[in-house]
């Protein structure tokens, strides 16, 4: 027989079950089995997705994002160390070589922990391979400016400039780069994490189930003159219990996620955001010293990122402490400028890299510092309770609804053994 015909002769006997008693009650046990069957499995759907984009929030999209801003830092601090200890002159000082290495190791660290999370072939890993391979450069460059240095040959300001340049044209943006990917991948995190896709298509399935039960019930109590069918009863109230246990899992999985952006993620990407401009005004001030007199571009930079880090700090997630301290050190960095424009490039060095300018600008990156990682531990508390349940709802929804199935057979299945 062709296939078309077999499809309406199926149809037929689909159609005429509608015209009998028992017919109407298969119609309606083969309705709620699916219903049921497709209710389960998309409810292990839900809870899966959901877990999923919960856990690669936490386990990589953030750690990602906090990765670039390291790497950022690192770099961006490591150019600064370097350019102080070049105005040092002679043997640089112990500390600020050992500030420099440190850096260094931090940003390398950095970027092989971000080349795991990272995808081959994407503009992510593109960025990684640049930072990667530049990083080493990098080194090179300051190397050879501090060995000229020591000897006290002027070409070693040339290789410092030179590195500086690679730093700031090569490695800081690709750093920044990696930053706004991690950025955008953190913000498609949290949708991915709330499945509403699913999440909708589940709701569906638990009303259309739960009606479709209520009818059946309805239907037998008219048709068998019998107030209750004890199974349907049953299966009806572990359908409430589902759509129940569904709306308090993903409810509270929705709380914790807001929570993770309003609390973690979005104040730390500007907190993140506001060192990684302090660091540049303080590499722009030491390497427009270094450059004796043609800095005028680190003069510029510094100004610009002024801009926008003073109008950064009036956002809400910033203290009165913080903008107090980020004023102190703009107005030690005056100074300086006061100083060497006036010819006096010795005592602007001295102020430059003294007590009094370092421990303003560290006082207002330290202040950072404490911040962020108070807003990194809300982030990482709260998406931890917003997976928590999503576990249940993965292997207890389809259960549960294959326990619905279960009742709503045996409870329609009586009813046909009486036609019999």
């Amino acid at each position: 027989m062709p296939a078309p015909r077999r499809r309406r002769g199926v149809l037929r006997r689909l159609g005429g079950l509608r015209h009998t008693a028992p017919g109407r009650l298969q119609l309606l046990l083969g309705a709620l089995l699916t219903l049921g069957v497709l209710t389960g499995l998309v409810a292990g759907l839900t809870g899966n997705a959901a877990a999923s984009g919960t856990s690669d929030l936490g386990n990589r999209a953030q750690p990602l994002l906090a990765e670039a801003e390291t790497i950022y830092s690192a770099l961006a601090d490591a150019d600064t160390t370097a350019a102080q200890a070049f105005l040092a002159g002679g043997l640089e000082p112990a500390g600020l070589t050992q500030r420099y290495n440190d850096d260094l190791e931090r940003a390398t660290t950095a970027i092989t922990s971000a080349a795991r999370r990272t995808p081959e072939g994407g503009a992510a890993a593109a960025a990684v391979s640049t930072l990667s391979s530049g990083v080493a450069r990098y080194a090179a460059l300051v190397a050879t400016a501090r060995a000229d240095n020591r000897q006290g040959l002027p070409i070693g300001a040339s290789y410092l400039s030179a590195a500086s340049q690679l730093n700031r044209d090569t490695l800081l943006p690709q750093a920044q780069n990696l930053f706004r990917i991690a950025q955008r991948e953190v913000d498609d995190g949290y949708s991915s994490a709330s499945s509403i896709g699913w999440v909708l298509l589940l709701v569906v399935l638990l009303l259309a189930l739960l009606a479709v039960l209520v009818l059946t019930q309805r239907y037998l109590s008219r048709a068998t003159h019998r107030t209750f069918n004890v199974p349907l009863v049953a299966a009806s109230v572990l359908t409430v219990v589902l759509a129940l246990g569904v709306q308090i899992v993903l409810a509270g999985q929705h709380s914790h996620l807001g929570r993770a952006d309003d609390d973690g993620s979005t104040p730390v990407a500007k907190l993140a955001e506001a060192r990684i401009l302090a660091l540049r005004e303080r590499g722009d001030e030491a390497l427009t010293l270094a450059a004796r007199g043609s800095g005028s571009s680190y003069t510029d930079d510094f100004a610009q990122s002024t801009d926008q880090l003073n109008s950064l700090l009036g956002n809400e997630n910033f203290s009165t402490y913080l903008r107090d301290q980020h004023q102190a050190y703009l107005d030690a960095h005056r100074k300086v400028r006061s100083l060497d424009d006036n010819g006096d490039y010795d005592r602007a060095v001295k102020l430059a890299i003294g007590p009094e300018t370092t421990q303003s600008f560290e006082s207002f990156t330290a202040g950072l510092n404490t911040v962020i990682k108070d807003h990194k531990a809300d982030f990482t508390r709260e998406i931890n309770a917003a997976g928590r349940g999503l576990g249940l709802l993965t292997v207890f929804g389809p259960l549960l609804a294959l326990l619905i199935c279960a009742l709503v057979f045996v409870g329609i299945r009586a009813r046909l053994e009486e036609y019999r």
